[in-house]
């Protein structure tokens, strides 16, 4: 690996509740790559698209292990749009974290360390990205796996269902369904999904609800 292979452009990284996905309410280091490919019209860390800091891959590290925490959470912007971004993933591994990766589908998920619980964002049609989905990623996952949709109305709604009953997903593999921040009662999807019998988690972004801040701080 050269040096440019070690270097990770970052917008922050800090220690928080994990607001989402199924290690929600545990103390967890974020790290945030700058950059996105994507421009989803709820997009809540737009200050992600530019800017962050060079630093070295044990730079990094050495930051992470600061905060003492087990859970560690790989995010952007899409940070798998930064290639050493599978560097930093199997790194993690190797120093005994608990990693997850949050990303956007659009992107390969081929090299992304098996030890690494994915949490992919499928985009909807609210989202203006939902043609951005990669279905190649779909055969990849697995039961350790997450799949997310962001609701913004009734039509998302059905999209997603449609989409779940198109496609095979592997044993284990849970189905998040959250309200876009703003633009979705969050009462009127849970009842929806109530009515449906969907057999899917509810989530809503704790971080949001205790700081007001899509940063979780």
């Amino acid at each position: 690996m050269n040096d440019h292979d070690r270097q990770l452009r970052i917008t922050e990284i800090f220690l928080s509740l994990q607001g989402e996905s199924r290690t929600i309410g545990l103390p967890t280091v974020f790290v945030r790559l700058t950059g996105c490919p994507l421009r989803c019209g709820y997009c809540d860390t737009e200050y992600a698209f530019s800017g962050g800091e060079w630093l070295d891959l044990d730079d990094v590290l050495e930051t992470v292990a600061s905060h003492s925490s087990r859970y560690v959470t790989v995010t952007g912007g899409e940070p798998l749009a930064q290639k050493a971004c599978i560097a930093l993933l199997q790194t993690l591994c190797e120093a005994g974290y608990e990693v997850s990766l949050e990303t956007s589908g659009a992107l390969p998920i081929d090299d992304v360390d098996p030890r690494v619980s994915i949490v992919m964002d499928i985009k909807t049609p609210g989202s203006g990205e939902h043609e951005r989905n990669l279905g190649t990623n779909i055969p990849l996952l697995r039961g350790k796996d997450q799949i997310k949709f962001v609701i913004c109305d009734r039509k998302d709604y059905e999209w997603s269902l449609e989409w779940l009953r198109g496609h095979e997903l592997p044993a284990g593999i849970e189905i998040l369904f959250s309200p876009a921040w703003g633009e979705m009662e969050p009462a009127e999807l849970a009842q929806w999904l109530l009515n449906d019998h969907v057999q899917a988690r509810f989530q809503i972004q704790l971080h949001k609800f205790l700081w007001g801040d899509a940063r979780g701080r």
